[in-house]
Order: C-alpha cells, then sequence, then structure tokens
C-alpha cells in the first residue's frame, strides 16, 4: 500500500471514528470493539489505532490499563473550561494580529467572509444556517493564521477539536428557534467588530472581543440544556456530557 493510501485510509478512520463518537453512537465509558469498528468503517485495524491515538490526544478517548480505549466522558464544567480555552487562544491570536498587523492578503479573506456571513445573516427573514455554519468556521480558521504564528495556529486547531468547544458546535438542529438566530446575529456584529479592532491595530481591544465571542458558546450550551430536550440530541458531542 502506497503512503497516499496509507494517509487515506487514516482520514478516513479518523473522520468516521469522530463522528460515531460524537454522535453518540458509543455511550460514554463504552469500551471500542475493534475489529466490529474496522468492518463498519471499511479500513484495516492500522489506520483505526492510528485514528484512536489521534483521538486520545483530542480528549475523546481515554486509554484502559489493559488495552484498547474508551469513550470518555465529560462535565458541564469540563466544557465550560474549553471554550473558556478556545477564548484565551483565539483572543492571544486576535491581539497579536493586530500588533503584528496582520497579512492583507488573509485580511481580504476575512472581510470576504463577513459579507458571505451578513447575508446568511440578515439577507431574509431567517439565518441560513448552511452558509452560516460554513463561513463561520472559516472566519475562525482565519483568525488564527491571522497572528503569523504556527504555533497559535496549531494550539487554536487543536482547542476546536476538543468536545463542544468547536464555535460551530451548537449549530445543528436550532434552526427555527428566535432566540438562538437572535444569538447568531449578535455574533455576527462581534465578527464584524472584531475584525475593525484588528485592522486598526487594536491589540487589547481585538483581545477582549474574541474572548467575549467565545462566550456566547457557553450561552448556547445553556439554551440547549434548558431547551427543547430533542435539540439536544441533535448537538454532536452532547451524548458524552455527564449532566
Amino acid at each position: 500500500m502506497s503512503q497516499s493510501e496509507r494517509n487515506t485510509q487514516f482520514a478516513r478512520a479518523l473522520l468516521g471514528l469522530r463522528a460515531l463518537i460524537l454522535d453518540g453512537e458509543f455511550a460514554a465509558g463504552t469500551r471500542l470493539p475493534e475489529t466490529a469498528l474496522a468492518e463498519r468503517l471499511e479500513i484495516s485495524r492500522t489506520p483505526l489505532r492510528k485514528a484512536m491515538d489521534r483521538l486520545v490526544d483530542e480528549g475523546l478517548l481515554e486509554r484502559l490499563a489493559n488495552g484498547g480505549c474508551q469513550v470518555a466522558s465529560f462535565s458541564i464544567a469540563d466544557i465550560v473550561d474549553a471554550m473558556e480555552l478556545r477564548g484565551v487562544i483565539e483572543g492571544t491570536a486576535a491581539r497579536l494580529a493586530a500588533e503584528r498587523g496582520a497579512d492583507p492578503a488573509l485580511m481580504n479573506e476575512v472581510k470576504a467572509v463577513l459579507v458571505t456571513l451578513d447575508g446568511a445573516t440578515w439577507g431574509s427573514s431567517s439565518v441560513d444556517f448552511d452558509v452560516y455554519v460554513r463561513e463561520n468556521a472559516r472566519f475562525h480558521h482565519l483568525l488564527a493564521r491571522l497572528a503569523r504564528s504556527p504555533i497559535i495556529e496549531r494550539e487554536a486547531d487543536r482547542v476546536v477539536r476538543l468536545p463542544l468547544a468547536s464555535p460551530s458546535a451548537f449549530l445543528r438542529g436550532q434552526e427555527f428557534v428566535p432566540d438562538f438566530q437572535a444569538s447568531l446575529r449578535r455574533a455576527q456584529r462581534q465578527h464584524r467588530h472584531l475584525y475593525e479592532a484588528i485592522r486598526d491595530r487594536e491589540g487589547a481591544r481585538a483581545e477582549a472581543l474574541a474572548r467575549e465571542h467565545a462566550r456566547l458558546a457557553r450561552e448556547n450550551l445553556e439554551h440547549v440544556l434548558q431547551g427543547d430536550p430533542r435539540l439536544a440530541g441533535r448537538v454532536p458531542g452532547l451524548a458524552l456530557v455527564a449532566t
């Protein structure tokens, strides 16, 4: 098997296994059946084990003393801490981008994303969630790159893989909830203000805005937990949270 084929198998194993875990296919504390998983994902056990190693690093899996892995469990406090950590890292990225001066080409990309998000958010009476989810993820990816720091970019990528810490973690299944749509419009205003602070070289303001923006995820978590129970079942990763 070529290196390219091995990389493809690993990517398929990683994406497939992560999706199964976040969608609640395996309850927290469940030991993963390697042979059955390999057959289900149509891959060999070698890339599956590599994918499991990666998910241990990400925190979704835990190693067992007698071999193998089990699905991790998280408390609400764990999730809140992950959200706070994302705010710290993205806040640092925003401050460094403002202080160092962001790449003009990347800033133009961010500006284009904001235009698309404006259309998805205010272009009609309801939010275009498909567009919002895609472009919101792109905005946060670009934010990490604006710092001109491979370390910041790497850690930003790592932290969004923590359960429910992603900027898009609570967007699924709430398309028709008016309060939630209002939250997204607020988030888009914050995106705009954050871009302006970086453009104007206001480091402290950019950092504060990024950290405040990350805290919206906590409000959305509370909205899901206190709202319609059927919504919680559509949020990837929430099945792993011990309430």
